[in-house]
């Protein structure tokens, strides 16, 4: 009874820490503008500036943290793919990638012990294979889980690129310079596409605290991952640097955004076919044969057992 008792007590705690890593993780700071400045370069991406504090450790638990995981081997590229991973899935937190390492460290050893204490009277090679299963289920499924919110991320961001460019395209047309325009738009879109609107925002304050504009798109496409956004940081680059007119490559940009995301809805509707054939092959046919062929054969079967019983 003790050792139950102690073994839900720590599953408890486990739980809690896990929800409040998670908490801390996806938490929206209510008023960001006065660190904002300072987490431009920090969360842009991965640069060796963090990765020497990560081995410097100190500043903290989750500091700390961080830097016992980057002297680990390996561990300072799994933190830098993560943290590349975590801006690419729109988390801006500059303590996200402490808590997200942090949950995952927690969740695989939640799976260690919980399957340790489930194992417990088997023998040594079932134990070793739910030892193995748990320990790869809890370093694959938070990973799975980043790569679905990093994919999110980006259907919300490639969804969101022709409306915007078209409003962009029209806010320069009434004469607004390119850092101004983009701020206006990323304030008309905030409420609808939010995330585009984000990423839009941190480029002018970027360029306002002093950075080249050029830079500060790189670390958009850095920051995305998506080749539409990079075809259009590198127009409006060559635009700049070349003094042609904006707007209107905008909106042709537009109008071939919008024709490749009906393209894409097109493929997407195609392989609705093909995806619905497994499903149906595997859950729906074996029921439609049980109903359908089960009494017929009941039947037959009633059938020959009298035909083939004694005379009376």
């Amino acid at each position: 009874m003790l050792t139950n008792a102690i073994f839900f007590l720590l599953t408890f705690a486990t739980l809690a820490a896990l929800g409040w890593s998670g908490y801390e993780l996806f938490r929206v700071e209510e008023d960001p503008l006065g660190d904002r400045l300072e987490e431009l370069q920090a969360h842009a991406m991965a640069t060796p500036s963090t990765a020497a504090s990560r081995r410097r450790g100190g500043g903290g638990f989750l500091n700390t943290f961080l830097y016992y995981i980057s002297i680990l081997p390996g561990g300072d590229s799994w933190l830098a793919d993560t943290e590349k991973e975590l801006a690419q899935a729109g988390v801006r937190q500059r303590q996200g990638l402490a808590f997200y390492a942090l949950f995952q460290v927690i969740f695989l050893l939640t799976l260690l012990i919980g399957m340790g204490y489930l194992q417990r009277n088997n023998d040594l090679a079932p134990k070793f294979g739910g030892m193995m299963s748990a320990l790869l289920l809890g370093w694959l499924l938070p990973q799975q889980v980043l790569h679905r919110l990093v994919k999110r991320y980006r259907n919300k961001l490639q969804d969101a690129l022709p409306d915007t460019i078209d409003l962009l395209g029209i806010v320069l047309g009434t004469g607004l310079a390119l850092d101004q325009a983009m701020l206006r738009v990323s304030e008309e879109m905030e409420f609808i596409y939010p995330e585009l609107a984000d990423e839009f925002y941190t480029v002018v304050l970027q360029v306002k605290a002093g950075q080249d504009r050029a830079t500060a798109f790189k670390q958009l496409v850095r920051r995305t991952g998506i080749e539409d956004i990079k075809s259009l940081s590198a127009m409006i680059i060559q635009s700049e640097r070349f003094g042609t007119s904006l707007s209107q490559a905008l909106k042709v940009y537009a109008d071939s955004l919008r024709q490749r995301r009906r393209l894409r809805s097109e493929a997407a509707v195609a392989k609705a076919g093909i995806k619905m054939l497994f499903p149906i092959v595997l859950f729906i046919l074996p029921a439609l044969f049980v109903v359908a062929l089960v009494p017929a054969v009941l039947s037959v079967l009633h059938d020959l057992k009298q035909g083939f019983g004694p005379p009376h």
